[in-house]
């Protein structure tokens, strides 16, 4: 069994965790400068997280959590939910994660990679919230 029991936590947690994100300043100005639409696709279970950047605008940067189907993604992001919540915590390097084919990625992935230095909070904030919502045991779990 995977870390997460359904979606429904997928999105509460990890989707819960861009949400943060979009409220932390220096984060979400780099996100809307990057201008990208990302799309997350996990499985085990199938679940999807946008991230919308087009605008460019810091106060609307959109988190959409669920399918998208009107949407079509500039970068496409796929893994497991488990490798996206061991990402989250700090434990998976991306470049190690793609070259070992544990994530795969399409569309522009220099972009995408830019972001990588100004979301290094997140892996506290994501600890954070796990501890916070009586979750301690899914920071060891892989």
């Amino acid at each position: 069994m995977g870390v997460f029991k359904d979606a429904d936590q997928v999105y509460e947690l990890i989707g819960g965790l861009f949400h943060e994100l979009a409220e932390n300043q220096v984060v979400v100005e780099k996100v809307a400068a990057s201008g990208l639409l990302i799309r997350f696709a996990y499985t085990e279970p199938e679940s999807e997280i946008w991230l919308d950047a087009r605008e460019k605008d810091p106060n609307n940067v959109v988190i959409i959590t669920g399918p998208a189907p009107d949407l079509t993604p500039e970068v496409e992001m796929s893994m497991k939910a488990d490798i996206a919540h061991n990402f989250w915590l700090g434990n998976v390097n991306l470049m190690v994660a793609l070259t070992r084919k544990q994530i795969t990625a399409k569309g522009p992935i220099p972009k995408t990679m830019k972001l990588l230095p100004v979301i290094k909070p997140a892996y506290a904030m994501y600890r954070n919230m796990l501890a916070e919502r009586g979750l301690s045991d899914m920071i060891t779990k892989k």
